[in-house]
């Protein structure tokens, strides 16, 4: 069936001619549109399991992989915009199909006939490439109970149904659990709290029809608040709203968004699914496609980091104690204090505040200075490219290679900056197409990226619109994103399944985006990326030392608070006896915070309650990947500063970066990272330059 000619292709969800149609997608056509695609893969998966049919990866390929890419990048685009743009009526339609998707993935990945076609394939007639798919593919039918028989099996499938209602019913308490809680203020309660903020909240309580200043839990506004508010009751009772969200702590009428329940199955039904498979706890099976041999293995790392993390981090809280009690007058700050005295010891220690920083940050421009560098380092050229959007603020592009015979398309991105309501919170890279020389036509297809985060959008001032004012973390988020995004489109490998970011090790993943990371903060990078908002004046040399000389504020407290999210995880998907209760997660939670933290949250902290990492996003039992990677990403990095040091120039090495681009970049998933990474530093991977960088060698 073609499904660009079939009937039904009216429907935009059936046109894959190009881009997705995303302006005209509508939640009515999420189903007809997924009953054709499931129809059509369901179809192939019967053709290539037969006994006539050849045992070959081509032909394999050409009529399974071409329909179930298809179904892929449908649902893809259903839940990008569950995500970006979530309406009742668009959620409705993505629960009601989500069961029916998760059901065929399940089957197909533990189809038994499919499995013994690829047991039946021929070594010698695979390439490099299609070597490492098949092994993952392999390894990926006996994850997904392929060698499971009878009730075991039923039971495996159920678990990956309720495993993903689950997940999305998590994320949905979360989203609307931050969306419900509004709060609107007077003037005079946000004394400190930074002008452009003011605007915003004035923006948005005016736009309600309210006077005052409207207060939300989005961090573009919560942030601010905790870290300027000179008033301590406003910055607790935002607090309290905060880390109590989707929680039995939350106040009386937001209880309905509770996802203690949640959370207690799903790690019991993590658990089982492991045991099902032959493994002791659900740590054993996340790990087996990782980097990381054991669980043990992870646990031990991270507390040999918490080790040398903790006399700085004590140091870090005894220098904010001291301040708190001389400078604020605070003898006993309280968690919703903490984030405004490190704020005031910073701008005491080195006399600059982020405020002071943000407004030489306006997005264009930060936006031109990091394609500049990914042009200088990488060797392409990032132009404006026209797609159907889903919001009149999204931004798409295309990245182009120069080659004799002209501009060659290397990928495209769709960029969404702005935080708005019903979009969910923080910032992430998505495939919307994966580079495939494909099958069916023969034609190259280019990759296609989302790169989404949620900063604060500009504010009008006299009349003027002024463009949004991006704070330095934002900087260093939308650069990891992006470096997301050049795995993904800067690949150069034609097998789908191990093309960008698909087939590489979860662990290695975070590699090329914590290396972007390192480039916020060299000036001869930066200065070419700032320019006042009022004045167009570049970001003062004076005040990037400034910011330099605090780049390793607080590193300790902040190693550690990673830690105890990592080990908290690892920890929680690695009990023999599972965890099935509320009590005892929180409990486990202490236990953690006991071993590495020097902070005390309150009692009715309830953060786990929003971890969508490691209950609804894919990170569960491998959120450790953040800290793992970051040894890669800053071992990688310092090949870029010995090239400096060597050439007396900046890090901005085009030399270094071809070798970085072609061995860890283009090489995606189509070998063993460890690989990729021997390939460009020649060796493996030290701890050191992670310490150096952050202050604690």
């Amino acid at each position: 069936m073609n499904l660009q000619t079939a009937p039904g292709a009216t429907l935009p969800l059936l046109d894959f001619s190009d881009l997705p149609r995303f302006d005209a997608i509508t939640p009515d056509q999420v189903a007809p549109a997924l009953d054709v695609l499931l129809t059509d893969a369901n179809r192939a998966l019967e053709q290539v399991t037969a006994d006539t049919f050849p045992a070959e990866w081509a032909a394999i390929a050409g009529a399974l992989d071409v329909a179930t890419e298809r179904l892929s990048r449908a649902w893809g685009a259903v839940s990008h915009l569950n995500s970006v743009a979530d309406t009742p009526e668009l959620r409705a339609a993505y629960n009601e199909a989500l069961p029916k998707v998760t059901e065929f993935w399940t089957r197909l990945g533990s189809d038994e006939r499919l499995y013994a076609k690829y047991k039946a394939m021929d070594p010698a007639s695979l390439n490099a490439e299609q070597t490492q798919a098949h092994k993952n593919a392999m390894r990926s039918f006996v994850l997904g109970g392929a060698e499971l028989q009878g009730e075991a099996k039923e039971r495996f499938a159920w678990l990956q149904e309720r495993q993903a209602e689950l997940g999305q019913k998590f994320s949905e308490n979360a989203l609307d659990a931050t969306d419900a809680f509004s709060l609107i203020v007077s003037t005079e309660e946000l004394a400190g709290v930074p002008a452009d903020v003011q605007q915003a909240t004035a923006a948005a309580a005016k736009a309600e029809g309210q006077t005052g200043h409207k207060l939300t839990l989005k961090m573009p506004c919560y942030l601010p608040v905790m870290q300027f508010a000179h008033s301590s009751a406003l910055r607790e009772q935002l607090y309290r709203a905060y880390v109590t969200r989707a929680s039995d702590q939350a106040a009386a009428e937001a209880l309905k968004f509770d996802n203690t329940a949640i959370m207690a199955e799903l790690l019991a039904l993590r658990h089982e699914e492991a045991q099902l498979l032959g493994y002791r706890h659900f740590g054993d099976v996340s790990l087996v496609p990782k980097m990381a041999e054991s669980p043990e293995q992870v646990i031990q790392f991270l507390r040999d980091l918490a080790g040398k993390a903790r006399p700085y981090a004590d140091k870090d809280l005894a220098d904010l104690r001291a301040f708190a009690a001389s400078e604020l007058g605070l003898t006993d700050p309280q968690a919703w204090d903490w984030p405004y005295v490190g704020e005031k010891l910073k701008e005491a220690r080195y006399a600059f505040s982020e405020q002071e920083v943000k407004p030489y940050f306006t997005a264009p421009k930060v936006l031109a200075g990091l394609f500049q560098i990914v042009e200088t380092l990488f060797e392409v050229a990032i132009r404006r490219d026209t797609a159907p959007v889903w919001h009149p603020g999204v931004e798409f592009y295309r990245i182009e290679r120069t080659s004799p015979a002209g501009a060659q398309l290397v990928g495209q991105f769709y960029l969404d900056p702005a935080a708005r309501t019903g979009k969910r919170g923080g910032a992430w890279m998505d495939d919307v197409r994966a580079r495939w020389l494909r099958p069916d036509t023969g034609a190259l297809q280019t990759p296609v990226a989302h790169l989404v985060c949620n900063f604060a959008e500009g504010v009008e001032v006299d009349g003027e619109k002024k463009p949004p004012l991006l704070t330095h973390d934002d900087v260093i988020t939308l650069f990891h994103e992006f470096g997301h995004g050049l795995h993904h489109m800067l690949t150069q490998v034609n097998e789908r399944d191990v093309s960008g970011i698909s087939g590489v090790e979860w662990d290695a993943v975070e590699l090329p985006s914590q290396f972007m990371e390192n480039f916020c903060w060299e000036w001869d990078v930066l200065k070419h990326m700032t320019a006042h908002v009022d004045t167009g004046e570049p970001l003062p040399r004076d005040l990037f030392d400034k910011m330099l000389a605090a780049k390793n504020y607080q590193s300790g407290l902040q190693t550690l608070r990673q830690v105890e999210f990592s080990l908290f995880d690892m920890l929680l998907h690695s009990q023999t006896e599972p965890v099935t209760n509320g009590d005892a997660i929180l409990a486990l939670q202490q236990q953690v915070r006991d071993e590495v933290a020097v902070l005390e949250p309150p009692a009715y902290s309830r953060t786990p309650h929003t971890f969508s990492h490691i209950f609804a996003g894919g990170y569960s039992a491998g959120y450790y990947s953040y800290k793992w990677a970051e040894v890669l990403s800053a071992d990688a990095y310092a090949a870029f500063e010995e090239a400096a040091q060597k050439n007396g120039r900046s890090t901005l090495d085009v030399e270094t970066g071809r070798r970085y681009r072609e061995a860890i970049l283009e090489a995606g998933g189509s070998r063993p990272a460890m690989a990729s990474f021997k390939a460009f530093r020649g060796r493996e991977p030290g701890i050191d330059a992670l310490l150096r960088h952050q202050g604690m060698a």
